[in-house]
């Protein structure tokens, strides 16, 4: 008898609050026997310890993945393909995988990787969205991020053609910036948008900083910093 191949589910979980994770979110993650999380080197899982905080995870197997921060393409690689094969020999036994990633499951997601890596195989991906972290930010900045005529643009924070991005007309997000911070808030100082930009870092998390004056820059921002620029 042909045993059934497991689903693999990207899980949008929101930016920290549990109270943005979606009645979806929470059904897909009842459904499936195996939750996989991304852990980082000190041992955290922040996408796990989010959902706990909204369903018991009992009689669920957590499998970690580990993913490296390097820069270098291949090393990259490695890292995702380690991942992949961990999952696929999970969805080869016939569980459904669930894989946690922050905030929305397109913007900037690992889950991204594995899923081309994965269906290339032949496995069925499926993408569960969550709230983004950008999203969540304007809402407690209590700032729209568009108007009728008015475009938005998503860009890295440690992007090295930031200077130029910025010209772009209407809002512009800059995400992941707390290591690159100084740097970005140079860039805006520069282009005169320096008074129009705010910050929050760890947007729903008990660490949450709100900075509504870049002039004035937190001593550590974290790795989970927006900058949201409004003209």
């Amino acid at each position: 008898m042909e045993v059934r191949q497991g689903v693999f589910y990207g899980v949008g979980v929101g930016p920290g609050d549990p109270e943005l994770l979606t009645t979806k979110a929470l059904r897909t993650l009842e459904r499936c026997s195996v939750i996989a999380a991304p852990r980082t080197k000190s041992g955290e899982m922040l996408a796990l310890d989010i959902v706990r905080q909204a369903m018991p995870l009992e009689g669920k197997t957590i499998l970690p993945l580990e993913f490296t921060m390097s820069r270098d393409p291949a090393v990259l690689r490695a890292s995702r393909l380690r991942a992949s094969e961990t999952i696929a020999a999970r969805l080869s036994a016939g569980q459904d995988v669930a894989m946690l990633n922050l905030g929305d499951v397109s913007i900037y997601a690992t889950f991204g990787y594995l899923m081309d890596m994965l269906t290339g195989e032949g496995y069925k991906a499926v993408m569960v969205p969550g709230v983004p972290s950008f999203c969540a930010v304007a809402a407690r900045l209590g700032a729209s991020l568009t108007t009728v005529s008015s475009p938005l643009h998503i860009l890295p924070g440690g992007s090295s053609s930031l200077a130029e991005q910025l010209d772009l007309p209407g809002t512009k997000v800059l995400m992941k910036s707390g290591r690159q911070l100084p740097q970005a808030a140079e860039v805006l100082r520069q282009k005169g948008l320096l008074e129009k930009a705010a910050m929050v870092r760890d947007c729903g998390l008990p660490t949450e900083q709100v900075c509504r004056d870049l002039t004035r820059l937190p001593e550590e921002t974290g790795y989970f910093a927006t900058v949201i620029v409004k003209e």
